[in-house]
């Protein structure tokens, strides 16, 4: 059978070094085709990532995005990094912040980002309200993993469906949420009317 979509080329160097370094935690391909869809519609835009792992998601993301777009990816793991820099770095595009994903929420106020990635719990579980108000309005929050996963720890399917009754019942936001690869849900900042 043959795949459904057409991957970035480097994804298969940068799937060896993620099995290599041991990474049990990428995001799905076919989330990673969805967002590389979504990013394609902001051109020219400011695109933030929280969690990058090793670049996988981080590397379909740029292959959406025009050449006026720019991502900031951010992750508190600098040997998962390493591998993204050494795959990745040479992207004008792109800029890579080894941080803590909560800190880098906190002293991001005020700036504002097209399309928000959340691939962590920082964003998604913990400081959501500080994640959303980064979205321009007409921008997207995206979220991935909100289907049942093996790799859930006791009680993590409570915290989802709290998180998803929040993202519902957000004023301001149309949200969607998709039975599509591990769950993704897609949030959109309504614009002023």
């Amino acid at each position: 059978m043959t795949t459904p979509y057409t991957a970035p080329a480097v994804i298969s160097s940068l799937w060896a070094d993620t099995q290599a370094a041991g990474f049990t935690m990428p995001s799905d391909p076919l989330t990673c085709t969805l967002l590389r869809t979504l990013a394609a519609s902001k051109p020219g835009g400011q695109f933030l990532e929280l969690g990058s792992g090793t670049g996988l998601s981080t590397a379909w993301l740029l292959d959406g995005m025009d050449a006026r777009a720019t991502l900031t990816t951010v992750d508190n793991d600098a040997s998962l990094l390493e591998i993204l820099n050494r795959q990745l770095g040479h992207d004008s595009r792109l800029k890579v912040v080894c941080a803590d994903g909560d800190e880098f929420l906190q002293h991001a106020q005020g700036q504002q980002y097209d399309y928000v990635f959340a691939d962590t719990w920082s964003g998604k579980y913990r400081l959501l309200d500080e994640a959303l108000a980064l979205v321009k309005p007409g921008g997207l929050y995206v979220i991935d993993d909100m289907l049942p996963q093996p790799n859930w720890p006791e009680g993590h399917a409570d915290k989802v469906e709290t998180l998803l009754r929040t993202l519902h019942a957000l004023p301001g936001w149309h949200v969607t949420k998709m039975d599509w690869a591990s769950g993704v849900v897609v949030a959109v900042k309504i614009p002023s009317r």
